[in-house]
């Protein structure tokens, strides 16, 4: 049996992006029942790629009882329906096997990655005084993609002068408002720059000087997206709600990291569980960016553990 159910988390404060602002995440949560063993995971529909709940859900009540993960693959496009239904396929592989995903998987042991901890896009000063407020997490990561980019840069940097800084654009830039940007980018410790152009026009990144890397994110979504970077990425960001769930992301980081491109795992705004198996896919990554739950005013129960040393794996009580 596959259940779906709605799910809303309320976040800590208002979050926003060059795209527009939220005061709640909301989720779809998928249950596999079988032999009296659940298997649960979470998506979460984005509008980026004409994705609702209510599309999301169909697709998944689109789908046969008793599928299984190979034949998920093939039944469901790469996106947000796939990947609830993968990650709850291989939570209930685990539980039915007694063993953890990552043993099922052939995986080490994970461990805790350093995640970066996002700022809302707000005013340069409301912006340096959360850059303050955080300036004891290693990484922190701006929302830029507007004319008044600057100004906020400077206004985080100076909030946390310590702090590693990673820029994401949200296809808000041109190659040349970042080839003037990348001088200044450099100057105040900027390391990466996610998605500066639309995807369906970065091939105006072609030939551009990338002093400071360059990532996909939208350009991305699973192995299929990578002959379409070379020559214009230095990075992937492999999130699930793209790949379509665990097991293509499993495969897009080890075929990206073939192909020379870091590894970069990112999440949408989520709850613990959307999280868990992207904490498999990021042991290793050149930067982990999994914070969905510190945006959240409350969890699921038995949340990740987010501390100094970064995200922890998560108890088999959450998943996997």
């Amino acid at each position: 049996m596959i259940e779906v159910t709605h799910d809303v988390f309320r976040l800590a404060q208002v979050f926003t992006i060059s795209r527009g602002s939220r005061t709640e995440a909301k989720v779809l949560t998928v249950r596999v029942t079988r032999e009296g063993v659940t298997g649960w995971g979470e998506c979460v529909p984005y509008a980026r790629y004409d994705e609702t709940l209510e599309s999301v859900e169909a697709q998944i009540r689109s789908l046969p009882e008793g599928i299984d993960r190979l034949a998920l693959q093939e039944a469901l496009p790469a996106g947000a329906a796939r990947n609830a239904v993968d990650c709850a396929l291989w939570d209930l592989e685990a539980k039915q096997a007694g063993c953890r995903v990552w043993e099922l998987a052939g995986l080490p042991a994970p461990g805790p990655e350093v995640t970066a901890y996002t700022l809302s896009l707000d005013t340069p000063e409301a912006m340096q005084a959360q850059a303050a407020k955080h300036a004891h997490r290693p990484l922190l990561k701006i929302k830029l993609g507007t004319p008044d980019d600057m100004p906020r840069l400077e206004a985080v940097r100076a909030g946390a002068p310590e702090a590693r800084i990673i820029v994401d654009a949200n296809e808000g830039w041109s190659a040349e408002v970042y080839a003037d940007l990348a001088p200044h980018l450099l100057r105040l410790g900027v390391t990466l720059v996610e998605q500066p152009l639309p995807a369906g026009e970065d091939d105006a990144l072609l030939g551009v000087d990338r002093p400071v890397p360059l990532c996909a994110d939208e350009s991305c979504h699973d192995r299929r997206s990578l002959p379409k970077l070379t020559g214009k990425y230095d990075m992937v960001n492999i999130k699930l709600d793209k790949t379509g769930g665990l097991t293509e992301a499993l495969k897009l980081r080890d075929a990206a990291r073939a192909e020379g491109y870091d590894v970069m795992v990112g999440c949408m705004v989520g709850s613990s569980l959307a999280m868990a198996p992207a904490v498999l896919v990021a042991q290793g990554a050149a930067i982990t960016d999994l914070d969905g739950p510190l945006l959240l005013a409350a969890d699921r129960a038995h949340w990740l553990l987010f501390d100094e040393a970064g995200v922890h794996p998560s108890d088999a009580l959450l998943w996997g």
